[in-house]
C-alpha cells in the first residue's frame, strides 16, 4: 500500500541458487540442510528484504509469497513490519522503528520519491513491488548471476561469531547489520483493513542493529548464538552492504532451533 497508492499484481515463477555458509561451518549438518545450505559452494545468498504491515491490505499476499521465498535455497528472506501504518485501525504487532528507518535508508539510497507497502528489496540494489511475482523472481535470479559476494559466515567456534573475511571495500567501508527473527507469526487481526483476517507473516524481523563497519580487513565480531536462541528466536542473518542501506556485499543466515535441543 503505497501513500496514494495500492498495488495489485499476480504471477509466479521459479528460481533456484545456492546457498553457503563457509568452510568453517561447525554446528550439525542438519542445521545446514535445513536452510538449503550447499556446503562449498561458490556462490553465496540473495537477500530480500520485504517492507509489510499487517495494517495494509495489500500486504498479506505479499507476506505469503516471502515465506515461499524463505522456503529456497539461496535465498535469505526477511519480512521488516514498518509503523507508519500504525494509525489506521490497527497497530502491528511487529512494526518496528528500526524497519522504517531501514525501507526510508533505501528510498533515498535508491532513487525513489516515497515508501510504500508491499515493497521487496533485493540486495539492496533494486525494488519491487512485493505482488509482482515474476519480477521480484527475474531480480532474485539476477542478483545471483554472476556475483562476487563476500563468504560471510557464523562460527561456533569461541563462543560463537560473524566472520567476515579481507577484501576489497567500498570507500568510506561497508556496515554489518545483524537481524534476529522469528520464523513464523499467525495474527487474528479485528480492526483496521485487514478487519477478521487471520494474517501469516514469515522470518519476521524482531531485532535489527548495526554491529559493526567492515573497511576490508578480516573482521571477527563475537556473538553469542546460544544465548540469541534462549532468547527463543528462530534465526539470525548478517548482512554486510555498501553504506548503511546500499547494494549486498555478502550475507548469511543460521537457524537457531537447533542450539535448543
Amino acid at each position: 500500500m503505497a501513500r496514494s497508492q495500492h498495488w495489485t499484481f499476480a504471477a509466479a515463477a521459479v528460481v533456484a541458487a545456492a546457498l553457503v555458509f563457509g568452510p568453517d561451518w561447525s554446528l550439525p549438518r542438519r542445521a545446514v540442510a535445513e536452510v538449503g545450505v550447499t556446503p562449498g559452494s561458490p556462490s553465496a545468498p540473495v537477500v530480500v528484504e520485504l517492507f509489510t504491515s499487517q495494517g495494509c491490505n495489500s500486504c498479506p499476499p505479499a507476506d505469503e509469497f516471502l515465506g515461499e521465498l524463505a522456503e529456497r535455497p539461496g535465498i535469505i528472506a526477511l519480512s521488516l513490519h514498518v509503523d507508519y501504518w500504525d494509525y489506521i485501525g490497527w497497530k502491528d504487532p511487529y512494526a518496528t522503528p528500526q524497519a522504517t528507518a531501514r525501507q526510508r535508508g533505501y528510498v533515498a539510497g535508491l532513487g525513489l520519491r516515497y515508501v510504500y507497502t508491499p515493497q521487496m528489496v533485493i540486495d539492496g540494489r533494486v525494488d519491487v513491488a512485493g505482488l509482482r511475482r515474476n519480477e521480484v523472481l527475474r531480480a532474485i535470479e539476477t542478483a545471483a548471476i554472476g556475483r562476487k559476494a563476500l563468504q560471510v559466515r557464523f562460527e561456533s567456534a569461541d563462543g560463537g561469531k560473524i566472520v567476515v573475511p579481507a577484501g576489497h571495500a567500498p570507500d568510506g567501508g561497508a556496515a554489518v547489520w545483524l537481524a534476529v527473527y522469528d520464523q513464523s507469526h499467525e495474527t487474528s487481526v479485528p480492526r483496521g483493513e485487514n478487519a477478521g483476517r487471520k494474517l501469516q507473516n514469515h522470518n519476521v524481523v524482531r531485532e535489527l542493529s548495526r554491529i559493526g563497519t567492515w573497511q576490508g580487513e578480516r573482521l571477527e565480531i563475537p556473538f553469542d548464538m546460544a544465548a540469541a536462541a534462549a532468547q527463543g528466536r528462530d534465526g539470525c542473518a548478517v548482512i554486510v552492504q555498501q553504506g548503511s542501506a546500499g547494494p549486498v556485499l555478502g550475507a548469511a543466515a543460521i537457524p537457531l532451533e537447533t542450539l535448543r535441543q
